[in-house]
């Protein structure tokens, strides 16, 4: 995964938002999701946003298509497609609500994925912390929030359901000091 700083978060996620826009069937969530690209594109200073098509088009995430009228149109590859539904994923795992009371299972989730997927491996390990799961082992995390939609998905979107397993338990054999990790 490149290094994408918020501006390019901003332009990958604003892209994947127009084609959010059209597959919104509902025009509330239409009018909602346009709400949200257009207050987020505000903010962007105009040299970092210029910098950063450029950066993003040499790394392939997005290419410039020209006009005939000589204005130009920003188009996300697939590459560029595939980043911005991780950020979005990302973003959405962060916000996740975490329910207010505990329904008394545990969410674990084991993974042994291959030294060529390495880029993945460290992305859903950082997921993993952001979604506050405690670390057991080196590949093995647990949390008691109900959060396997979220890896599920990120698991789809690398193809790595052979390595990752996602484990609803209702009792795990050192509860007790796996509760205090949560209770702080």
């Amino acid at each position: 995964m490149y290094k994408i700083g918020p501006v390019k978060r901003k332009i990958l996620l604003a892209l994947l938002g127009g084609v959010a826009l059209g597959f919104s069937r509902n025009p509330r969530q239409y009018y909602k999701n346009l709400r949200l690209i257009k207050s987020e594109w505000r903010k962007i200073n105009q040299q970092a946003f210029t910098r950063s098509i450029r950066r993003l088009s040499r790394e392939k995430l997005l290419k410039e298509k020209r006009l005939p009228d000589g204005s130009f149109k920003l188009i996300l590859t697939a590459q560029g497609k595939r980043e911005a539904k991780i950020l979005e994923l990302l973003g959405n795992s962060i916000n996740f609500k975490i329910p207010k009371r505990w329904d008394g299972k545990w969410r674990v989730i084991l993974f042994d994925i291959p030294e060529k997927d390495r880029i993945f491996r460290d992305i859903l390990r950082e997921h993993l912390r952001n979604l506050k799961f405690a670390k057991l082992q080196r590949s093995v995390f647990v949390s008691p929030h109900p959060f396997e939609k979220p890896i599920s998905e990120l698991v789809d979107i690398y193809s790595a359901h052979p390595y990752v397993r996602i484990i609803t338990a209702e009792k795990i054999d050192n509860e007790t000091s796996i509760r205090r990790i949560f209770s702080k």
